[in-house]
């Protein structure tokens, strides 16, 4: 969550995610923060390198939680949720990554220590996420993909 928030400050977004509105932001912020504004050896260069690559990760990160990008995968990942079992989930702060056997990975934010340790010890783990986790959480779809054991 305290990426979300850091991200949307950055873009100075204040509740709902416009694609239109994001796009338009990012491109200034990637005119005002661009590298080439600046000569080597200027403090500001590094700064400038920093801050291009929080814009354009913190880009990339709002675009994939939107919800026209949600809205368009949805079929993907309804079909995901409802088809494939979990392979397997890992838990860091209040982020909790699950891989599918079909070999997607989904990142769920906002989800407690105490929600995690319910799906662990959930008497089926699958339904138990499909009630409490699936519907619940902003989630994304992350890059990292099921290695092949």
């Amino acid at each position: 969550m305290k990426r979300i928030k850091a991200y949307k400050k950055l873009f100075e977004v204040e509740k709902d995610l416009d694609l239109k509105y994001l796009k338009k932001k990012y491109r200034n912020l990637v005119k005002e923060w661009h590298p080439d504004k600046y000569q080597a050896g200027d403090p500001k260069l590094i700064e400038a390198e920093d801050k291009s690559r929080e814009i354009i990760d913190g880009y990339h990160f709002l675009v994939s939680i939107a919800p026209e990008t949600i809205a368009a995968n949805l079929d993907t990942y309804t079909e995901t949720i409802t088809k494939s079992a979990i392979a397997d989930y890992q838990h860091k702060g209040m982020l909790l990554e699950v891989t599918f056997t079909d070999g997607a990975t989904y990142e769920y934010f906002g989800v407690s220590k105490k929600v995690y340790i319910k799906l662990v010890n959930a008497s089926n783990l699958n339904r138990f996420a499909r009630r409490t986790i699936f519907s619940n959480y902003t989630y994304r779809k992350s890059k990292r993909i099921l290695e092949a054991v």
